[in-house]
């Protein structure tokens, strides 16, 4: 197994009261339409639609209000604005079995940006930060096959793994990306919109990432970010290209678990380009690879990705220095010798 920006705090130094205006985004059905896309792979004219409380859904986009003018006062003139980025970096320790390690102390670890070594603000040897899961399903023809093991495993899974305060969504994924099941904790609601999953044609991977990305993205900033994916990985029909998808995960500060069932074991018989763009989007959110040799190893496959979600630790930190705006920043925590940990290895800066 090969082996998020965060809150921002702003400090003023004068009283100042700073009121912003937000638009929502929506995560919808993601069609393509290319005329040179075989039949097969051109995108449906009805959507299934999504299940659940239809307020949890994505909304409709709405354009941001101006800016309203107003007379500046003397005070505010003299106004400093002084943003400082908290970085949250959760961390799965294993040890030398390959077994969750937790209870370490916050001596044990050491993170660094760039390079320069961080003095670690925040420290949760067992977090307590809620989950937003958003469990997706390669439901093209080449996955096919498998289709029932997935089911199965994924409602077992999220029976397993929802606890109070977490919220989990279903989606499905072909030639364009769905959400079937919005996010809430009822097991059977979850559990009956995996069922219904339909056959589909076509893989888009990198759709599924971006998409699945922003709907996290759009729910709030304390809580744990996840995307588990069931895939054969054989992408063809993505618009969004691999840049996109892996900017949009990093922003997001998700992290990715990806379940590779392969049709063909031969990397000479099946399309690897979706699979080993999945590897390094995988390993730079910090999240794991699974390459099962049969459907039935789902169900263990799913048990240890729960094992590690209750064990994981967060560290947080201020970063010194501060990297320039809207720059990749790598990080980088080591553990005491007999350990391995795994983490997000870069995170995108937030404006200074």
């Amino acid at each position: 197994m090969k082996t998020r920006l965060l809150p921002k705090r702003t400090a003023l130094l004068t009283g100042t009261i700073l009121l912003s205006l937000g638009a929502s985004v929506c995560v919808p059905s993601f069609a393509q339409d290319k005329p040179d896309r075989p039949p097969w792979a051109q995108p449906g004219t009805t959507q299934p639609h999504p299940q659940g409380d239809p307020s949890d859904l994505p909304q409709p986009v709405q354009a941001p209000l101006p800016p309203q003018e107003k007379q500046e006062s003397p005070a505010a003139r003299g106004t400093i604005k002084v943003n400082v980025n908290l970085v949250n970096v959760l961390v799965s320790v294993l040890d030398d079995q390959n077994r969750p390690a937790p209870n370490l102390p916050v001596d044990a670890f050491q993170i660094f940006e760039e390079g320069v070594r961080q003095k670690i603000d925040i420290f949760e040897s067992e977090t307590k930060q809620p989950l937003d899961l958003a469990l997706m399903v390669d439901a093209s023809l080449s996955a096919h096959k498998e289709i029932v093991f997935e089911r199965e495993a994924a409602s077992h899974f999220i029976k397993q793994v929802l606890r109070p305060g977490d919220r989990l969504g279903v989606f499905y994924f072909d030639e364009q990306v769905t959400q079937i099941g919005a996010f809430s904790d009822n097991v059977a609601n979850l559990q009956d919109a995996v069922r219904r999953i339909p056959d589909g044609a076509g893989t888009s991977i990198y759709d599924a990432v971006l998409l699945g990305s922003k709907a996290l993205e759009k729910r709030n900033s304390d809580r744990r970010r996840v995307i588990i994916m069931i895939t054969d990985a054989g992408e063809t029909t993505s618009r969004t290209d691999f840049e996109t998808a892996r900017k949009a995960a990093v922003r997001a500060g998700i992290l990715l678990y990806t379940i590779v069932i392969r049709p063909v074991k031969n990397e000479n018989g099946r399309n690897t380009a979706g699979e080993h763009a999945l590897t390094t989007i995988t390993e730079m959110t910090g999240g794991a690879m699974f390459f099962p040799d049969s459907a039935p190893e789902l169900a263990a496959i799913f048990d240890q990705i729960d094992r590690e979600l209750r064990t994981q630790y967060r560290l947080a930190y201020y970063p010194n220095p501060h990297g320039t705006p809207n720059s990749y920043r790598t990080i980088e925590v080591k553990v005491l010798p007999g350990y391995t940990a795994r983490h997000r290895t870069t995170y995108l800066s937030g404006p200074q």
